[in-house]
């Protein structure tokens, strides 16, 4: 039976263990609006499963203290969990071809424990992308997904030219047709550049993402306030991003004033954790 390629989630489940070469396709000189910002008064953070309620509230750390690090090259290390277990570990990468301005994300996930490990199941991902205006305007998206048994892969093109995005490989027919594109759209990759980028205490984000082949909306809601996390050995001064009206799957992140990476990618499901990718060490590259 033909094996279809599934979307992959901001975290992905498997893993990945390639960087393709950067691809030097221009976009058109567009204008594409920022992302919708609603500030709200209150808002309900999260509690973390199986932990009891926080004691004393953290101090609201003002939007106008929160600096969003500028977008520059670097490299991260994950740790990456399944249920709980260590399964294996991943890197977020940003690189910058300066002669064509153009820039791209990568994410590598290795199975190193467990079912996964056994499969020798990898999962990799990259983003082109180019920045007009202050958003991240994607070019091209390619998934490849390597197990011990077979391989997938998918590419996809986002032409700004022609107003559309299409992508080949293995694929459901329906998801190779033509998608319309509109200002501001992301890929799923490209959504953990544009949360850094635009989170601030206090505030709900929505995005369209066209990825593999199909439309997906994503909510987002900041916490009021930020929160002390410990992630291994390093402490942070956290802000908790969750999704909302995600239904059965959800994707909570947590990010740290000035860190160009989330600390933290906690993927549930079922209101239970399933795989969560956290931090160990970034440095610029």
């Amino acid at each position: 039976m033909k094996r279809f390629l599934s979307p992959v989630p901001l975290c992905l489940t498997a893993l990945l263990i390639a960087i393709a070469p950067a691809i030097t396709q221009s976009a058109p000189n567009i204008t594409v609006p920022p992302v919708k910002d609603i500030p709200t008064s209150t808002a309900t953070p999260l509690q973390e499963p199986g932990s009891s309620p926080a004691s004393p509230t953290p101090e609201t750390l003002p939007s106008a203290e929160w600096k969003t690090p500028p977008l520059q090259p670097f490299v991260a290390s994950y740790r990456v969990f399944y249920h709980g277990e260590e399964a294996g570990d991943a890197a977020m990468k940003v690189i910058h071809n300066k002669s064509n301005n153009v820039w791209q994300v990568n994410l590598i996930i290795r199975g190193r424990r467990g079912f996964a490990s056994v499969l020798g199941l990898n999962i990799e991902q990259n983003t082109v992308f180019e920045i007009h205006n202050g958003v991240y305007v994607p070019l091209s998206q390619t998934t490849v997904k390597k197990a011990l048994l077979f391989g997938k892969k998918v590419k996809g093109v986002y032409n700004w030219n022609a107003g559309t995005a299409q992508w080949s490989g293995d694929l459901k027919k329906e998801q190779h047709h033509p998608i319309q594109l509109l200002p501001g759209d992301q890929s799923i990759l490209l959504l953990n550049l544009s949360l850094i980028r635009d989170a601030m205490p206090n505030r709900t984000l929505s995005y369209r993402c066209i990825d593999v082949g199909k439309i997906r909306q994503y909510d987002y809601r900041t916490a009021d306030t930020t929160e002390p996390l410990q992630v291994g050995d390093l402490s942070y001064d956290a802000l908790r991003i969750h999704q909302i009206n995600s239904g059965k799957n959800q994707t909570i992140l947590w990010i740290a004033n000035g860190v160009p990476t989330p600390i933290r990618i906690l993927q549930r499901k079922n209101s239970e954790d399933e795989t969560d990718l956290r931090l160990i060490d970034y440095q610029g590259t």
